[in-house]
């Protein structure tokens, strides 16, 4: 793949892209529950002109029990616009394999059913010489299905997964996903999957560009599609292998913790609390030595949620921990140097669907730094004092977490 530089928009995000590639679970729903403000989010920007569809690596659910679901949280999505990865394992297998060959199935009915729409044989018997197994997830495998599976592959049959995701979340937490099961099957024969339809690969957004063409649509370029997801490991790292431009929320399973320490082929250069398809532009990022108020407000946010997260500290090193934590606050709304930057990631901030949560980000702000009111009508070096009175407070914050009681005790426990 090319490396692209990172680039600036001054645009809203629904009017810089023509399609939205949104992941569903830690993004639009967490199992049955909506998360919050997504779908005023994305009605936005379908009304700005932008097409979404929804990707996903959940293998067990059909595309038009999904498009209900969402149409529960006051979307208009027809079942087309839910790309699954039953979906996308049925067609890449179908490419593998010779037309109407056996394939052992263990996954789910909308599985079952998409391989039988690629006009291939689905059968349950590894006796059946089967050419090919795939596995998904569904809630009701069983030891036995597993076992079928590792004796097809065990016999030569070649195997595919639809996902690898290890974790799935649900209403009540985190849960093992289709990756778990797959490494026991694995553990079981030694053999390796040779290709997973879901993220990180990038074959579904691929898919799902087709797919959107085959509906009428022109082919929308990668340049002008933006992959939005919760998952550095799954949903970013597939933007960042297909050339993608990508967007990271922590709605789903990514912390903070995580999104500071990813490495560089699943790191996002923005991430956003909220889920979002609309917002406000930046412009293109500039190395001036200065950095402007919108970084510190940025900062300040992300030492909030970071304020007792120790492992920072351990991990980085207390100098490091702060020098990757002012980064994250450039990177965050845009600014900073273009060597910190992955490829492919767009710099953007999100506007909140609900008006009254951008006044929640700025107000607590000014109440806590009112120096910073009129900051906007300043002279430089009035802005630079204020601006460095603000930082003495973080740091004196900061030395005071590494200090604390709770530091302590987190020091201690390593011996105990």
């Amino acid at each position: 793949m090319t490396t692209r530089l990172l680039k600036g928009t001054t645009k809203p995000l629904a009017e810089a892209y023509q399609l939205a590639l949104l992941d569903l679970d830690g993004v639009v729903y967490r199992g049955k529950n909506p998360v919050e403000y997504a779908a005023d989010s994305i009605r936005a920007a379908e009304r700005a002109g932008m097409t979404i569809e929804y990707t996903t690596n959940n293998s067990s659910r059909f595309q038009r029990v999904v498009a209900e679901q969402l149409r529960g949280f006051d979307l208009d999505v027809e079942p087309w616009q839910v790309i699954t990865s039953s979906v996308v394992a049925a067609r890449m297998v179908a490419k593998a394999v010779p037309a109407g060959s056996t394939v052992l199935v263990v996954g789910a009915e909308h599985l079952r059913e998409e391989v039988t729409r690629a006009g291939l044989v689905v059968t349950d018997d590894p006796q059946a010489h089967p050419t090919a197994v795939i596995q998904g997830w569904f809630p009701e495998m069983t030891w036995q299905m597993m076992a079928n599976a590792a004796f097809a592959v065990e016999a030569g049959a070649t195997y595919f997964v639809t996902n690898r995701d290890l974790t799935i979340p649900r209403e009540l937490g985190i849960a093992p996903g289709c990756g778990s099961m797959i490494r026991a099957v694995i553990a079981a024969t030694g053999v390796e999957p040779v290709a997973s339809a879901g993220k990180p690969e990038s074959f579904m957004y691929d898919e799902a560009r087709e797919l959107n063409a085959s509906e009428g649509f022109d082919l929308v370029p990668k340049e002008h599609s933006i992959a939005i997801g919760d998952r550095l490991d799954t949903d970013i790292e597939a933007g960042n292998r297909g050339g993608y431009d990508s967007l990271a929320v922590l709605t789903g399973v990514t912390n903070p913790h995580e999104l500071m320490l990813a490495p560089r082929a699943s790191a996002p250069h923005l991430h956003r609390a909220g889920s979002a398809c609309a917002g406000r532009g930046h412009a293109r990022a500039r190395r001036s030595g200065r950095r402007p108020l919108d970084v510190w407000r940025g900062e300040r946010r992300v030492r909030r949620r970071l304020r007792y997260d120790h492992r920072l500290r351990r991990d980085l090193g207390r100098r490091a921990a702060r020098r990757r934590l002012r980064r994250m606050a450039g990177r965050r709304l845009g600014h900073g140097h273009e060597r910190d930057r992955p490829a492919g990631v767009l710099a953007v901030s999100v506007t909140p669907a609900n008006p009254d949560d951008e006044r929640s980000l700025r107000d607590p702000l000014i109440e806590r730094f009112p120096q910073l009111a009129d900051i906007g009508s300043m002279d430089d070096d009035r802005r630079i004092d204020a601006l460095r009175g603000v930082l003495d407070d973080l740091q004196h914050e900061l030395d005071a977490i590494g200090s604390g009681p709770d530091a302590s005790h987190g020091r201690g426990a390593h011996h105990g």
